[in-house]
């Protein structure tokens, strides 16, 4: 072989190998996206859920040192999220502020009871829960009634499931859309070494012995494609965060270093499988058909 031939041949292995590696790389950058969609979608839900609130309206000759003694019971409960004493003269001044007029003058008093806000963990925010959980208020002789908007738990609850169906589906089909590039990559690049494969066979080395290497390579690759792939979704997440302060999910490190440890490892993962079952199809396939 002259030399323009093997600097030929090592370009093109080298280019083979860049391009896999970047196909690589953008398809668990998508999946990584996808992962922080999803994180930030679960984190939004807790939120709207976590904002509605059960009003717990008190009687109006209840003590206030009895209603923070009850509030104080509340908070210790496991479905309170927190909450907050409404005293009746708040109340009255909230009530004024969206009036935009002072009732009370009108009226010559103040109709308002104390009340206690109770914000419920995003668990218990359903239909389901909440009738309980109003029983169990009721039950307590200093409570006149509690009020809550059902038909706005209901609208919550139904967009939150949509929400799930519809990220759930588009999961399934990406990720099924990434094990068949990764796999297709993969495949491409030890067919283009398939009469590597069939030299090695001829001259004694077994199957194990030449699949090893392939192996370690499409393992290093699925590692270095998992890992720019976390750095790219890191420039994402800084890129968000300095646009839209809001976003919280980015911020719990904690789940987002899983979220990026999962990449990793799933790119680990595919490269291996896809590896090792493109290398034992070019070792058991017939010489006539290495051609085709």
């Amino acid at each position: 072989m002259s030399l323009r031939e093997e600097h030929y041949n090592r370009r093109r292995i080298r280019s083979s190998y860049i391009t896999t590696l970047v196909s690589i790389t953008m398809v668990l950058f998508m999946l990584g996206l996808l992962g922080l969609l999803l994180l930030q979608a679960d984190r939004l839900s807790r939120h709207v859920k976590e904002n509605i609130s059960l009003s717990v309206i008190m009687n109006e000759n209840v003590k206030e040192a009895s209603i923070l003694e009850f509030q104080k019971k509340l908070d210790r409960s496991p479905f309170v999220k927190y909450t907050e004493y409404i005293p009746k003269e708040k109340a009255a001044a909230d009530l004024k502020e969206q009036l935009g007029e002072d009732f009370i003058t009108f009226l010559g008093y103040n109709p308002l009871l104390p009340s206690i806000d109770v914000h419920l963990k995003a668990a218990y925010t359903n239909n389901d829960s909440i009738p309980g959980i109003e029983l169990a208020l009721l039950q307590n002789t200093d409570v006149r009634e509690v009020f809550y908007q059902k038909s706005l738990v209901d609208i919550v609850n139904a967009n939150t499931r949509r929400l799930t169906y519809l990220l759930t589906g588009i999961s399934i089909l990406l990720l099924l859309i990434a094990i068949a590039l990764i796999n297709n990559t993969i495949r491409l690049s030890v067919y283009a070494k398939r009469f590597l494969l069939r030299t090695m066979q001829l001259v004694g080395a077994t199957q194990g012995f030449i699949r090893r290497p392939f192996v370690r390579k499409g393992i290093l690759q699925g590692l270095i494609g998992g890992i720019i792939a976390c750095l790219l979704l890191l420039l994402v997440v800084w890129w968000a965060q300095r646009e839209i302060p809001e976003i919280k999910a980015l911020n719990d490190l904690t789940l987002l270093l899983s979220m990026m440890g999962g990449v990793i490892l799933m790119g680990i993962i595919l490269t291996w499988i896809s590896t090792w079952l493109a290398v034992r199809k070019y070792l058991n396939i017939r010489t006539d058909e290495l051609y085709y």
